[in-house]
């Protein structure tokens, strides 16, 4: 089953590379951007058909796709190319192909949750006995948590993330108690008699897991948002680790990774069915991964692209005069050697790290 895992992984990472670029593609057409060719797939081509004024293509390797868009690598006469576009249309394009990754992301989790019976609410099940006298404050059982050190609690699942982030450090907690909030700040990481009567280093309070929601279609819908969202919140917070040197590079994955990562998820599931919800679930982090990484202002990405977009609005609100385009060419073109660069080395530590 290894090989029919690793096609899946490749093909669902082909297709979240595909559906990017058919942002940029229907955004452009939408604006009126002459679009020379939309190709899915790369490397030599298999198939193509021009229909109007674009060369629709399938290449051989299911690894992606692009949208080759007039006076988007420099200045065009066309007064349809991309360079000559107003600042919002621009934006727009550029933004189109994060906003189709965010879009898959959400609709995967819609799909998954669809046959959901129901969703566990983040409630308190109680506290340890030592909790009162260590905090002086109390925690009841039905209380709902509503944010963990400034970090809002949008699933079942954030608590024991947030918790373990906080590790060791006092807690700022606030819940909901009859629909207001209560706030319970420098709560204190100490010993605390766990539900089973056995000592251990935490916070002392205890989780439900008996508090359910029903899955309404309204429920689904808010879940599979919220779950959306908390996976933009694990890219700002793995960002936030590289920065601030809680994690390194030996920690960043890439393609092989991911690949790598697809194939034990299948292999660890007990049934297909598990199997296939388990890689759509993995399959909608990355897709809202793909989003927020390509919005970074990193040149050669999309982000870089809308702050050279904004750079430009600003030079022509103050000098009256662009930025150059052939800078921005430059940078781009160094930003992606380096990025392509560093990919490169992720790929390599990433096929040792399997292979050793």
């Amino acid at each position: 089953m290894t090989i029919v895992y690793i096609l899946a992984a490749v093909l669902v990472f082909g297709v979240l590379i595909a559906v990017h670029e058919l942002g940029h593609f229907l955004a452009a057409k939408a604006c009126g951007v002459r679009v020379n060719e939309f190709s899915i797939g790369m490397g030599p081509e298999v198939w193509s058909r021009e229909k109007g004024e674009t060369q629709y293509s399938l290449r051989t390797l299911p690894i992606g796709g692009f949208c080759a868009m007039e006076g988007e690598e420099g200045d065009s006469d066309d007064e349809r190319s991309l360079s000559r576009q107003g600042f919002w249309k621009q934006f727009i394009i550029f933004a189109a192909g994060a906003f189709m990754n965010f879009l898959t992301g959400f609709l995967l989790l819609v799909l998954l949750y669809s046959s959901a019976q129901g969703f566990l609410v983040p409630a308190v099940a109680g506290v340890a006995p030592e909790f009162q006298a260590v905090n002086g404050a109390a925690l009841e059982e039905g209380d709902v948590f509503w944010s963990i050190n400034g970090e809002r609690v949008y699933l079942y699942s954030d608590v024991d993330l947030l918790l373990s982030l906080s590790r060791g450090q006092d807690l700022d907690l606030v819940v909901l108690r009859d629909g207001e909030k209560v706030a319970l700040p420098d709560l204190q990481w100490s010993t605390f008699t766990d539900m089973e009567g056995a000592s251990y280093q935490g916070y002392g309070i205890y989780r439900s897991a008996n508090v359910v929601e029903e899955a309404t279609v309204g429920n689904q819908l808010k879940t599979a948002w919220l779950n959306t969202i908390d996976y933009v919140r694990v890219v700002r917070l793995s960002l936030k680790m590289l920065v601030t040197g809680q994690a390194s590079v030996e920690d960043v994955g890439g393609p092989v990774e991911i690949v790598h990562s697809m194939v034990e998820i299948g292999e660890a599931s007990t049934s297909t069915r598990e199997a296939v919800e388990s890689i759509l679930n993995f399959a909608a982090l990355i897709a809202v991964n793909l989003a927020v990484m390509n919005l970074l202002p990193i040149p050669a990405l999309d982000g870089g692209h809308i702050l050279f977009l904004a750079v430009d609005a600003v030079s022509m609100a103050l000098f009256r005069k662009k930025v150059p385009g052939k800078y921005a060419a430059v940078i781009n073109t160094a930003g992606f050697v380096v990025l392509m660069g560093f990919m490169l080395l992720i790929t390599v530590k990433d096929v040792f790290q399997i292979f050793r």
